[in-house]
C-alpha cells in the first residue's frame, strides 16, 4: 500500500514541476492564436473608394497630358503616380485603422513584398526609355507592370485584386503594341479599371 501510495504521490507531484501560472499560458496562447491569424489570414485594407479616387485623378490626367509634348505627358504621368501613391497609402491605412488590422501585419507585409519590386522596375524603366527618348513605350510598361504587381501582391490579399491585375495586364498588352493610342488606355486602365474594381471592392469589402 505504501509502494501505491509513493507512486501515486510522484505522479500528482510531477505535473505541477511544470506548472505556469494561468495568466501566463492565457497570454502565450493569444499570442500564438494572433500570430496564426496573421499568416493564414487575407490582407484586407485594399480601400475600393480609394481606388475609385485614384481612377477619377487618372482620368483628370489623361485629358490633362499632350502626347505631343513627350516631357509634359510625361511629367503630368508622374504627377498622377505620386498624388495616386498618397491617395491609395492614405486610403489603406483609414481602412485598416477601422478593421482593427494594421498595415504591417503579416498579410500586409506579404502584399508589399509582392507589389514593390514591379514599382521599382517600372521606375527603372521609364528612367532608361525616357532618357532613350521611347517614351511612347510607357503606357504599355507602366500598365503591364502594374498589372503583375497586383497579381502577386494579390495573391494575399482579397479575390478581387488578381483579376483586375490581369485585366491591367491586358490593356498594357494592347498598349505596348498600340503606342499611337497609349494615353487613351492610361485612362482605361488607370482609370476606367480602378473606378469599376474600386466599386465593386468597395460594396463587397466594406468600402
Amino acid at each position: 500500500m505504501l509502494w501505491m501510495l509513493e507512486g501515486h504521490s510522484h505522479r500528482v507531484r510531477r505535473p505541477h514541476s511544470r506548472f505556469r501560472p494561468a495568466p501566463q499560458r492565457a497570454l502565450e496562447d493569444l499570442r500564438y492564436i494572433r500570430d496564426t491569424m496573421e499568416r493564414s489570414s487575407t490582407f484586407t485594407a485594399t480601400s475600393g473608394w480609394g481606388q475609385v479616387l485614384m481612377g477619377l485623378t487618372a482620368i483628370a490626367a489623361a485629358l490633362a497630358a499632350r502626347p505631343q509634348s513627350a516631357r509634359g505627358w510625361l511629367s503630368v504621368w508622374l504627377v498622377e503616380a505620386l498624388l495616386a501613391v498618397v491617395i491609395a497609402v492614405t486610403a489603406m491605412q483609414a481602412k485598416a485603422r477601422r478593421s482593427g488590422l494594421p498595415l504591417t501585419s503579416g498579410p500586409g507585409r506579404k502584399f508589399a513584398l509582392g507589389f514593390l519590386p514591379c514599382v521599382v522596375v517600372a521606375i527603372v524603366f521609364t528612367i532608361a526609355l525616357a532618357r532613350l527618348g521611347l517614351t511612347r513605350l510607357l503606357p504599355g510598361v507602366w500598365l503591364l507592370l502594374y498589372g503583375a504587381g497586383v497579381i502577386t501582391g494579390g495573391a494575399f490579399s482579397i479575390p478581387l485584386l488578381p483579376a483586375m491585375g490581369f485585366c491591367f495586364a491586358a490593356v498594357g498588352t494592347l498598349a505596348l503594341f498600340l503606342p499611337a493610342w497609349g494615353n487613351a488606355l492610361m485612362a482605361a486602365g488607370f482609370g476606367g479599371l480602378h473606378i469599376v474594381f474600386g466599386v465593386w471592392i468597395a460594396s463587397q469589402h466594406g468600402g
